[in-house]
């Protein structure tokens, strides 16, 4: 399943970055409107496997994404209990150590702050967010890309790169994540 979402998460983002055409652009940016939500139908994918989840999406309300950077700079900032409206009644966490977690929400949120508390600091930063919708499921998710810089309480800092899929349910609020980290080997010392 993961290996399911962040590869049609990657082909979507390569898909709605590659256009050409000035004309679709075009009509993409010409709101003005900040409120308007632009919904833009990805066309059919002639795949050569079976697509386990749904492989049609489209451009989704970026309130979705707000939701998860709100998240993320809770996180940042060290105090989860700002997000907890953020966070449906029940979450299930898929971490990248391979760990899973089912549970209400203010469990989870008890076992995330756990963990940050034991960092001194932790630095993100984004590199590619989106809202986007599968349309045949109709569930609204939000991509994130970034960097994750942690120091523990020892001063031993960390960094690590980071792919996150939320769902997001009727109402807004996150209640499935699938984290993916790739984490960089320190430097060789010279002999």
């Amino acid at each position: 399943m993961k290996k399911i979402l962040i590869v049609t998460s990657m082909a979507f983002f390569a898909a709605c970055n590659s256009s050409t055409d000035k004309a679709k652009v075009d009509s993409m940016s010409a709101s003005t409107d900040s409120t308007a939500t632009a919904t833009t139908a990805m066309p059919a994918i002639n795949s050569p496997y079976a697509i386990g989840y749904s492989s049609k999406f489209e451009i989704a309300d970026p309130k979705y994404a707000e939701t998860v950077l709100g998240l993320w700079k809770d996180w940042d900032n060290g105090n989860l209990m700002n997000s907890k409206d953020r966070f449906a009644d029940s979450i299930t966490l898929h971490f990248s150590n391979g760990a899973m977690i089912h549970a209400s929400r203010d469990s989870a949120l008890a076992m995330a702050q756990a963990e940050r508390n034991k960092l001194a600091s932790s630095v993100s930063t984004v590199d590619a967010v989106m809202s986007v919708k599968s349309t045949d499921k109709g569930e609204n998710w939000a991509l994130i890309w970034g960097k994750e810089v942690d120091t523990d309480k020892k001063g031993k800092v960390d960094s690590s790169e980071l792919q996150e899929t939320w769902r997001l349910n009727k109402d807004g609020k996150a209640d499935l994540v699938y984290q993916f980290r790739a984490t960089f080997a320190p430097p060789k010392k010279k002999k």
